[in-house]
């Protein structure tokens, strides 16, 4: 697995705002017994979410209210 650099992700998302609040709800839901959508070594549950939204894995919705 590669290394998840910050600047990368922004890149993706909208800001450095909207990928901590996407990976923090998805890095919950591992912690909470979602399985991961993504194989590697790491058993961390912000750097698999990290990955995860790296690879196009786990989507987000933006609505008014904020990140769903």
């Amino acid at each position: 697995m590669n290394p998840i650099i910050a600047d990368d992700l922004v890149e993706i998302k909208e800001s450095r705002y909207t990928l901590v609040v996407a990976s923090a709800k998805r890095a919950r839901q591992l912690l909470m017994g979602a399985t991961p959508l993504v194989q590697g070594e790491c058993t961390k549950p912000v750097t698999i979410a990290l990955e995860e939204l790296r690879t196009g894995k786990v989507k987000w919705v933006r609505t008014k209210e904020g990140i769903k």
